[in-house]
């Protein structure tokens, strides 16, 4: 087989393959082996995977841990299975911090901010060697991301708010080690009155919500964490600061930004907007949104269900929605999604392990 013949197939045919497909297909030959499981092959890949609407639902809920195959956000019927924890944890001990191509950032909370990098299609894992904090994750104070840099290495982003300061650090997959970073210009967001959201990513930005409840009106920031360059810069929210108490969380759509914004006036309201042109553009109005029992709370993922409602958060709080045809079709294009027991992800074949 000719060089030139084997760049293609590999770059026009292999790259479109189910990642389980590419692990047998490893199986054939050396060639194969080494050009399936380099890091441009991974990154091609899972771009290729990424635009399809062909996604993978994780679900925290029991032991062993429940896979949904989700099709335009339609659950498949007798499709679900289970799969272990490979690193022998009760999944009620788990927390999903990020999802990010194939690949799932979970916490061990059942030990001191004990972080795994986990490919649930591989089954692939690796432990993330912690030499800088010695305290227990904490959904209001803890928060990270994941991101490729512009030498393809994999890097995960950690934040930390602890005794009114926030420190920063990335951890390199390549040298398999973490370094503080100066660059995160958050230091009116240090107080623990402050609380951190989940990340998306967009774009070559990392987004948080840092929100602040104690003081009326309240204030909510967006925090942009830009890959690249590792700073930080802020963004505006949409416009409903006049609402008090309220919770913005993010969505990737189509690649583009968005934010479900959950909040009370005269009676509970939840509109997504998109941001687009600097600017926030409001896309339609959820029906009929109330705050979901605590029971049923632990039987959700806070992702899309039943085929027709929406979990989100509001002050840890969940709220369900109901979709109309507009919002359902619309929400068919999530790329991105995750909730602290629970996450949308793709089969890809990225490695924890460089």
């Amino acid at each position: 087989m000719d060089m030139f013949g084997s760049e293609m197939i590999v770059d026009e045919i292999f790259t479109r393959l189910l990642a389980k497909a590419i692990g047998r297909f490893k199986c054939l030959s050396k060639f194969f082996r080494n050009e399936l499981s380099t890091h441009n092959f991974e990154i091609m890949h899972s771009r290729r995977i990424l635009s399809s609407l062909q996604k993978k639902l994780l679900s925290l809920k029991d032991n062993p841990i429940v896979v949904d195959n989700i099709v335009g956000e339609n659950f498949e019927a007798d499709t679900s299975k289970t799969i272990n924890s490979p690193f022998n944890v009760h999944p009620s001990f788990l927390r999903v911090i990020v999802s990010f191509k194939g690949l799932l950032l979970v916490c061990n909370e059942r030990i001191c901010c004990e972080l795994i990098l986990w490919n649930p299609t591989t089954r692939r894992f690796k432990f993330l060697v912690d030499d800088y904090f010695n305290h227990n994750f904490d959904r209001n104070s803890d928060t990270g991301g994941m991101y490729f840099d512009d030498s393809n290495d994999l890097k995960v982003l950690h934040i930390k708010r602890y005794r009114n300061v926030v420190n920063a650090r990335v951890y390199s997959r390549r040298r398999e080690s973490w370094r503080m970073i100066n660059s995160l210009n958050v230091t009116n967001f240090a107080s623990t009155y402050y609380s951190w959201s989940p990340e998306i990513y967009s774009g070559k930005s990392i987004y948080f919500v840092v929100s602040n409840y104690w003081f009326p009106p309240g204030e909510r920031h967006i925090v942009a964490f830009d890959v690249l360059s590792e700073s930080s810069s802020t963004l505006p929210f949409p416009g409903v600061m006049e609402v008090n108490p309220w919770q913005g969380h993010f969505l990737s759509i189509t690649m583009k930004l968005h934010v479900i914004v959950v909040g009370r006036a005269d009676k509970l309201f939840a509109d997504l907007f998109k941001f687009e042109d600097e600017a926030w553009i409001k896309v339609f109005s959820f029906n009929t949104p109330h705050i979901v029992d605590y029971l049923e709370r632990c039987r959700r993922t806070n992702i899309i269900q039943d085929n027709k409602c929406l979990i989100t958060s509001i002050w840890g709080d969940i709220v369900k929605v109901d979709l109309c045809n507009e919002s359902f079709k619309y929400l068919q294009h999530v790329d991105d999604y995750s909730g602290p027991k629970g996450a949308l992800f793709i089969e890809t074949t990225v490695s924890p392990i460089d």
